[in-house]
């Protein structure tokens, strides 16, 4: 089962500049150490056990999902649900109709040397942003997420992720069907568009696509393609409001004071 959210990922050009930017805004940015694979990491944990992680390469990979995406500007790309049976997830995207790859391992080495495992699975291709990448932890997950979650900002977790996409009724059909309930219908006229809503665990999905070919979703959707396009953050600083995108690397991430959940990002 789908349980929530258990980070998004902000790729970034720079992994120290982008740890400073975030550091100004008031977030707890603590080291996260490298994958073999070419990247680097840098995480921001919320008490709702969600973390954004920043990440960058330090080698070039151009055959890396997030390689891509990031030549086109970075920013929110991609996001990771954690499940109780990551097996049965898996098969029941797949049952779906999304072309997701078995588990694999991989490994990151935190800098004071401890390697953390873990397998993950990947959806292909296009299906990547808009379908989840799934995690189980083979080492402990308290060893994988920072135990600092307090941050100066007072964000406690994430509250809702807008995802863009150009077939809203494809997409409402994997997740009812994995989640095996029908999602909500979303009207967001601040982005001339509509879609599906789905709670998982703390957490709300918005799927939405334009309406017509002006807003600002269409715009995204003809630079960037299906992928997520927003997410807020919800904070006990009674200050809400967008961060500024030159700081938060393009990302765009909107701090929701807790007296008005549900505004929409």
């Amino acid at each position: 089962m789908l349980i929530g959210i258990d980070h998004f990922v902000v790729a970034v050009r720079d992994l120290e500049a982008a740890s400073r930017s975030y550091a100004e805004l008031g977030f707890t940015v603590v080291r996260g150490g490298r994958h073999p694979v070419g990247t680097h990491n840098a995480l921001i944990a919320f008490a709702d056990g969600a973390y954004l992680e920043l990440i960058a390469f330090y080698a070039p990979s151009p055959g890396h999902y997030w390689w891509a995406p990031l030549q086109r500007g970075g920013g929110l790309v991609d996001f990771c649900l954690r499940t109780d049976d990551l097996l049965a997830d898996t098969a029941a995207f797949r049952e779906a109709g999304v072309e997701i790859d078995d588990p694999t391992p991989l490994t990151r080495v935190r800098p004071d040397g401890y390697e953390l495992s873990w397998v993950l699975a990947l959806p292909r291709g296009g299906y990547r942003g808009v379908a989840p990448f799934l995690i189980r932890d083979e080492t402990p997950r308290e060893e994988r997420v920072p135990r600092e979650t307090a941050q100066r900002n007072r964000v406690s977790g994430v509250g809702t992720v807008a995802v863009a996409v150009d077939d809203v009724a494809t997409v409402r059909h994997w997740y009812a069907a994995v989640l095996r309930r029908a999602g909500q219908e979303v009207r967001r006229d601040d982005l001339d568009a509509a879609g599906v809503g789905f709670a998982i665990g703390p957490h709300t999905f918005e799927f939405v696509a334009p309406r017509g070919a002006a807003g600002p979703l269409a715009a995204w959707l003809r630079l960037h393609g299906p992928s997520p396009y927003a997410a807020t953050l919800r904070t006990a600083s009674g200050a809400g409001g967008p961060l500024d995108e030159a700081k938060s690397m393009g990302a765009r991430l909107v701090l929701e004071a807790l007296s008005s959940a549900g505004a929409p990002p």
